[in-house]
């Protein structure tokens, strides 16, 4: 159960990081000064990848815990 729980560390550091790219993605379309209609689409984009990395980091979490549970 040991590897259950490096595996979910390793998925949920990756979520983490998913994260924190979209939050400079969306960081980097504030300071270009965009018009409402293109940050809107542009945030849209963003907003799916940080659904994504969100679930893979809940993942990762659950796998933890159960892996912990499991010892």
């Amino acid at each position: 159960m040991e590897n259950l729980i490096w595996i979910g560390a390793i998925l949920t550091l990756v979520g983490v990081a998913g994260l924190v790219w979209c939050i400079s993605i969306a960081m980097k379309a504030k300071r270009e000064g965009l018009d409402d209609a293109a940050m809107k689409e542009r945030l849209q984009k963003v907003v799916a990848l940080n659904m994504g990395a969100l679930g893979l980091s809940a993942i990762g979490l659950m796998c933890v815990v159960l892996g912990i549970f499991l010892s």
